[in-house]
């Protein structure tokens, strides 16, 4: 058992320093993620890619003290493999009218039942 959560924590800072590389780098800044086991997203209102997007934003809201209120998924992109999402959604701000889109990352480890949101970021339309 030790073992499994030893891989986990090691799954974990992979993707945490992924995502601060891709944060820093101006890969990031495009509107998709190019690289080995990405696949698109076909069907942004799959209900499970609705449910990654709608507890993205929860957890923003609950980490930034905002309050965002989901709109849609409006594309993305999985990693199978590692139970990673990126994806880009449309939200609301109580204060301002339309929407804005985030660029959220999350990592859904389903056998685990364990969701982690990695980053949430708005991007400029």
């Amino acid at each position: 058992m030790a073992r499994n959560s030893l891989s986990l924590l090691f799954v974990f800072l992979a993707i945490l320093l992924a995502s601060a590389l891709n944060e820093a780098s101006p890969v990031w800044q495009r509107k998709t993620i190019h690289g080995p086991g990405w696949r698109p997203i076909n069907n942004p209102k799959d209900p499970q890619v609705v449910e990654i997007a709608k507890f993205a934003v929860t957890e923003h809201n609950k980490e930034a003290s905002t309050a965002l209120a989901f709109e849609a998924v409006v594309k993305g992109e999985t990693q199978v493999i590692t139970g990673t999402y990126w994806l880009v959604i449309a939200a609301k701000d109580g204060s301002a009218t339309g929407s804005k889109q985030y660029q959220a990352v999350v990592w859904d480890e389903q056998s685990l039942k364990f969701r982690k949101l990695v980053s949430f970021i708005e991007i400029s339309n």
